[in-house]
């Protein structure tokens, strides 16, 4: 008897009617055991078929009700034929009679996992399955300042602050957050240290055969947001010079920020006329609509004013050729390439500032247009990460370092000393006697400085010039080399308002030991290490104190 399932159906007569059609199963085995007993051949299939009415009772029961009784008379091997046959069965049909069978008003046993159940539509089968996209790797290779390389495979949404990031793992640097990837074009002579929101798979794709990523150092990357008026001359920033007077550095960054606001940097700078060696000065708008220049003087009219490139496909990027090679008026070169430009020169806007500050000026102006309070967010990640740092009023002391005592083992046996006063005596004596050995081991080791970061060895004043200026022309920035025209001393190589300095360290005796001085003498230091840190901490005859060492790392 079959069912539908719009049937009203009695749930009593239908567990009666299963009860019945299983007795009638378990009747037909009894019948088949006594006819084995009986000396008819076995068949393997009778199991089969036995297990396969079971399973299907509504079968089982018409099965034995349409069969007629074993014959006697009859030939014995048909009739065991007919019944070791089993019966074929649709799995189309065992899934209608199912669902036939099963009664209308009986509630359906809710799926515990019914995502498993549907691998198409299953969100936790879907997410564990890697799309080709995010499975597929891709290899970037980057470069160090001493010619090594090292090959990394990342995915597709990796930014270019990640990979500093697993650069500064692999090669075990001091992660300052001042790390770069610099997009590096030897034939175009350019170069730009990438923004650390950049998917660096993406700027790879627009680079040419010939170009490839450096890893450096930049600490003149966010150094804006501490100190933009050192970056915005008033004369520049032309609201400055519409209020008549100087302006907050919050308000400064805000015009910026705030992409309501319309900021506006002006100046004269020099561009390369196209196909020619020839620069022409003309004065130019930087907004955020773009780059423009006027053809009549200093005039904002729009009528006067042409576009020279815009903002939202162009990147900005230092010329490192030198002046020669272009023939530039100065050496503060920089130029705006367009974005699917690879290798031509002609699409390339060349430009040219008076001075060292004007240049970084427009350069910061551009980045700060185009991204916005894309670069203030990229900035505030790893200043949200210290200011997560429980913060401490006195540096933490350990457990055995608060229980020392002072000692004396001038005698047979040590004793402590409870004195204060003969405490202090005792180590200001112990500080002077490792002062002697220091002295002494200066003279066994004179090559100690050598294994530090900032200590560069024989290098020439030109390529001490370029590493400053590649890592950053702030405050403090600095290295150490051996001096060209005196073989006994060393350059201290020192950067101070985006100016470029040196001071030279002689050596001095005195009572046969042999000290380092920046200032004749006046300050005396056993190696160089020492001058190192005390300027450091203290200005001394310098501008300003040694904040940044310019460093090479080897990947």
């Amino acid at each position: 008897k079959t069912y539908s399932l719009y049937d009203d159906v009695d749930l009593e007569q239908l567990v009666n009617e299963m009860n019945s059609s299983m007795e009638s199963v378990y009747s037909t085995q009894a019948d088949t055991a006594l006819l084995l007993n009986n000396g008819h051949m076995h068949s393997p299939h009778n199991h089969h078929q036995v297990h396969v009415h079971a399973a299907y009772p509504g079968h089982g029961q018409g099965h034995r009700r349409h069969t007629p009784p074993l014959p006697t008379t009859s030939s014995p091997s048909r009739e065991r034929l007919r019944h070791s046959q089993p019966m074929h069965i649709q799995a189309v049909r065992c899934l209608q009679e199912e669902q036939q069978l099963r009664p209308a008003s009986l509630p359906a046993i809710p799926n515990p996992f019914p995502e498993l159940c549907s691998p198409a539509g299953s969100p936790v089968l879907r997410n564990c399955k890697p799309s080709s996209k995010a499975a597929k790797k891709n290899i970037v290779k980057v470069w160090s300042e001493d010619g090594a390389g090292k090959v990394v495979e990342i995915p597709a949404d990796m930014t270019a602050r990640d990979v500093c990031q697993l650069l500064v793992y692999k090669s075990h640097c001091l992660d300052d957050n001042a790390w770069a990837l610099v997009e590096h074009h030897p034939i175009l002579g350019l170069e730009r240290c990438l923004e650390d929101h950049e998917l660096v798979v993406q700027v790879q794709a627009s680079m040419s055969s010939d170009s490839k990523f450096l890893f450096r150092k930049n600490y003149a990357k966010y150094e804006f947001f501490r100190n933009p008026l050192n970056f915005f001359p008033e004369q520049m920033v032309a609201w400055c010079q519409e209020s008549d007077g100087s302006i907050p550095q919050s308000q400064l960054l805000q015009n910026f920020l705030n992409s309501s606001t319309c900021p506006e940097i002006q100046g004269y700078l020099y561009m390369k006329e196209p196909g020619r060696k020839s620069w022409k000065k003309l004065y130019m708008f930087l907004r955020r609509s773009g780059l423009y220049y006027s053809t009549k003087g200093t005039s904002k009219e729009p009528r006067h004013l042409q576009l020279l490139s815009d903002l939202e496909d162009s990147n900005i990027f230092t010329i490192i050729t030198g002046r020669k090679l272009h023939n530039a008026p100065t050496d503060y070169q920089f130029c705006i390439k367009p974005s699917k430009v690879r290798g031509d020169c002609k699409e390339l806007k060349m430009l040219c500032a008076e001075d060292e500050q004007s240049r970084t000026c427009w350069m910061t102006a551009f980045r700060l247009l185009k991204y916005g309070i894309v670069l203030y967010q990229s900035y505030n990640i790893p200043q949200q990460r210290k200011s997560n740092l429980s913060p401490f009023t006195a540096p933490v002391r350990s457990v055995s370092e608060n229980s020392l005592v002072a000692m004396d083992f001038s005698g047979r046996t040590g004793r402590v000393i409870d004195n204060p006063v003969e405490a202090q005596s005792a180590a200001l004596e112990e500080g002077q006697t490792w002062r002697v050995r220091g002295r002494r081991l200066f003279v066994c080791l004179p090559v100690i400085h050598r294994t530090q970061v900032w200590f560069h060895g024989r290098i020439m004043r030109e390529e001490a010039h370029k590493m400053i200026i590649q890592q950053g022309q702030v405050d403090g920035l600095f290295l150490l080399r051996d001096s060209q025209s005196n073989p006994k001393a060393f350059v201290l190589t020192l950067c101070h308002h985006q100016k470029i300095k040196h001071f030279q360290i002689l050596l001095c005796e005195e009572d046969g030991q042999v000290f380092f001085s920046l200032d004749d003498g006046t300050t005396k230091f056993a190696d160089l290490i020492h001058l190192v840190e005390f300027y450091q901490l203290n200005r001394g005859v310098l501008p300003c104190k040694l904040k940044h060492p310019c460093t090479a790392v080897a990947l």
